[in-house]
């Protein structure tokens, strides 16, 4: 609170400077608004499509996502911004400028423009056409199109221009983009803001139908490549099958494995037969004689030889059976030869085969029989192993060529989609292409409207800035200025009391002048009423008799006047006071009070030196000046004994001693003083060398009373002591 008091302190010290700062930029700020033109606004609108999908036929059943319309419609914002846009529009102004008369013009004619000849007018007219045309901008390379840019930035014409006072922004979340345009000429917001939708719809179309054209263009060419690679894939399978031979692989893989199968059963069933019918034809071998045997061989040669022929004929009809995967019409042959030769079996056992003392015919057919199926079951096995060998290779020939047609097909798989995904893009921007967004005027813009006018906000702005700007101004300088104005920074900075402070009185005056009491003026009243104020502190503290020495850090600031006005506060009570003029250098009170006794004749000639030393009265000593000090007037004994003497024949001596700017001097006369009051002048800092300076004065074992500031001016209600430290 103390800062900000200090503070609004200042600002009222300075109130005339913020009166009449703003107050002045008000009046200035009138007289420069008031010839700015008037300004006219028009509005328009777009329609994109994007939102509302009711004319985009087929395609107004997809959604989309709301982020993904809101990028769309920034993306148009920006378009309409570009300056490739804005060019266009400023090419319309100037054409339209240069065709029309001075009265429908939309601005002041640039001073370049009216420098042109007919001739040049011409040919600006014929280059901004062809720039028009062809969509291209100026070249500031090249004289005449910079000095086109020129003209168009005289005009205010320009890209940059329209920029900063044109407005695109999309409707809340409707489907229209909104435009504004502001500017000096009514006609010309309503150009500026039509021209524009014409040109971006055009430029929007033409990029879309390329872009569409340059897509559909790619797809195709895509689509064929996937067509032909599909293509290539399913000729590749075809040859690979006519020239294998392929029909159906999984098909033949299944008929090879059942024929297999059934020929690996029929190849155990034959080997059991003949290792049955092996064991059987022994068994029955072992129960005939040799002479059995013998008779049987003589008996059935010539028939043997005939059933062995057609045995022949058996098994050939037996292997082309086998062979032929058990065909039926090879089982007829099969069963004639077999009949043939049960027939002739049966013939070889009707003659007496055997002797006709032995009795066996029946094992001799049973003989023969069981050869003959033992030899069918020999020959069938051949045949069938045979036939599985053949099947095996044919199986195994099958596996390259089925793994070659599923990779063939697998390629198929794929080409296929990849074609089917292309074929499906391709459609799909084939069908956009056809039913685009398109973009149309929603809201054609009408001659401007008159805007309210903005010169009482420039004006009100003004003083407002200004104001601000003094107060900142003035903050800053508060806020780096380390000058001592107040009691408590005193007390603060030095940590030493303040005994109180003195108001700054303008001309100065004398003892005479604060002795005449008469005076009503409100300063001298005020400045006395502090005197007393510090003058009873010092007696609060200090019993009489007492030396208090006066002294400050630097040269000027305010000793004399203190210490006369101490004297006068202490005769107001009736004490006997001295004040002696120690100040040999710069001796003010001997100067203000002549016919002064002087103090080198007192310490010199002692008693013998009259003085005046009645109750209410003040006496003074004066110096003769010059570059002395204390003890260079005589010994310390003998000032010591002096200042005693003094002691008894007055009530408060006050020594007005040199600043501490002359260390020397001032100690001298500290050191026979019982208390020391210094003073500081109001607005001055505390530089580094008064750091030392301070330190004494705190080390004088008590004897520094306080401090006085002097020359206040902000602070005329703060009376007492101050102490030494001040919350903030």
């Amino acid at each position: 609170m103390t800062e900000l008091s200090q503070f609004l302190r200042i600002l009222y010290r300075n109130k005339f400077i913020l009166i009449f700062v703003p107050l002045i930029t008000v009046v200035a700020a009138y007289f420069l608004v008031k010839v700015l033109p008037d300004q006219y606004k028009s509005h328009g609108s777009i329609a994109t499509g994007l939102v509302d999908k009711t004319e985009q036929g087929l395609m107004s059943s997809g959604t989309e996502q709301d982020f993904e319309i809101s990028r769309k419609f920034d993306n148009i914002i920006q378009m309409m911004s570009l300056k490739k846009v804005l060019d266009q529009v400023s090419y319309q102004l100037l054409l339209h400028d240069l065709r029309e008369t001075e009265k429908n013009d939309f601005a002041k004619p640039s001073k370049l423009l009216g420098e042109m000849s007919q001739q040049e007018r011409s040919q600006a007219l014929t280059l901004i056409t062809k720039k028009y045309k062809a969509q291209e901008e100026l070249l500031p390379d090249k004289p005449f199109e910079k000095k086109l840019q020129n003209v168009l930035s005289d005009m205010e014409f320009d890209a940059e221009s329209i920029q900063k006072k044109l407005t695109v922004f999309r409707m809340a979340n409707s489907d229209y983009v909104n435009i504004e345009f502001e500017a000096k000429n009514p006609m010309m917001t309503a150009f500026v803001i039509n021209t524009l939708t014409n040109e971006f719809i055009n430029m929007y179309a033409a990029r879309l139908a390329t872009n569409y054209n340059r897509t559909i263009n790619f797809l195709a060419d895509f689509l064929e490549q996937k067509k032909v690679a599909l293509r290539v894939q399913m000729n590749g399978l075809r040859d690979f099958k006519i020239r294998n031979r392929v029909l159906n692989l999984d098909e033949q893989a299944k008929s090879l494995y059942g024929q297999m199968a059934e020929f690996e059963l029929r190849r155990e069933v034959a080997k059991k037969d003949v290792i049955a019918y092996g064991v059987a034809i022994k068994n029955i071998d072992n129960r005939f004689s040799s002479n059995d045997r013998k008779y049987f061989e003589s008996a059935v040669s010539t028939i043997n030889q005939n059933i062995v022929a057609t045995k022949t004929i058996l098994r050939s009809a037996n292997e082309a059976y086998v062979k032929s995967n058990f065909d039926p019409k090879y089982k007829t042959t099969l069963d004639s030869a077999q009949a043939k030769l049960s027939a002739q079996i049966n013939e070889s056992t009707d003659r007496y085969l055997y002797s006709p003392l032995t009795l066996k015919q029946n094992l001799v057919t049973e003989k023969l029989t069981m050869e003959v199926a033992r030899d069918l079951a020999e020959n069938s096995l051949s045949t069938i192993e045979t036939e599985l060998g053949r099947l095996n290779v044919k199986f195994d020939g099958l596996v390259p060529n089925e793994a070659k047609v599923q990779e063939f097909e697998t390629a198929i798989d794929i080409a296929g989609r990849e074609y089917m995904e292309a074929l499906q893009k391709y459609n799909d921007a084939r069908l956009l292409s056809s039913f685009p967004a398109k973009l149309k005027v929603a809201e054609k813009a009408l001659p401007g409207t008159i805007q309210p006018s903005k010169k009482i906000v420039l004006i009100i702005l003004s003083g407002i800035i200004s104001l601000a700007f003094c107060l900142f101004v003035l903050f800053i300088l508060y806020f780096f200025d380390n000058s001592i104005r107040y009691p408590q920074q005193l007390a603060n900075a030095t940590d030493r009391p303040v005994l109180g402070f003195v108001n700054q009185v303008s001309g100065g005056f004398n003892l005479s002048q604060l002795q005449n009491e008469s005076s009503q003026e409100r300063k001298v009243e005020l400045f006395r009423n502090l005197i007393r104020s510090i003058r009873f502190e010092l007696d609060n503290e200090y019993p009489d008799p007492k030396i208090i020495s006066v002294t400050s850090l630097a040269e000027g600031n305010g000793k004399t006047l203190l210490t006369i006005s101490l004297a006068w506060a202490y005769s107001k009570i009736n004490k006997r006071v001295l004040i002696i003029d120690g100040n040999f250098s710069d001796s003010d009170i001997t100067k203000l009070n002549t016919g002064a006794k002087y103090v080198e004749d007192y310490f010199e000639n002692g008693s013998t030196v009259p003085l005046e030393n009645q109750r209410g009265s003040i006496c003074l000593l004066g110096n003769k000046g010059g570059d002395v000090s204390l003890y260079e007037l005589t010994g310390e004994t003998q000032i010591r004994e002096a200042f005693n003497s003094l002691k008894t024949k007055f009530d408060v001596i006050l020594i007005e001693a040199d600043s501490l700017v002359s260390m020397n001097k001032a100690k001298e006369w500290i050191t026979f003083s019982d208390t020391v009051v210094s003073v500081f002048e109001s607005g001055r800092t505390i530089s580094y060398a008064d750091r030392s300076k301070i330190e004494y004065l705190k080390n004088l074992n008590g004897k520094m009373a306080g401090w006085v500031l002097t020359g206040a001016q902000d602070v005329l209600n703060q009376t007492g002591k101050v102490s030494k430290h001040v919350t903030e």
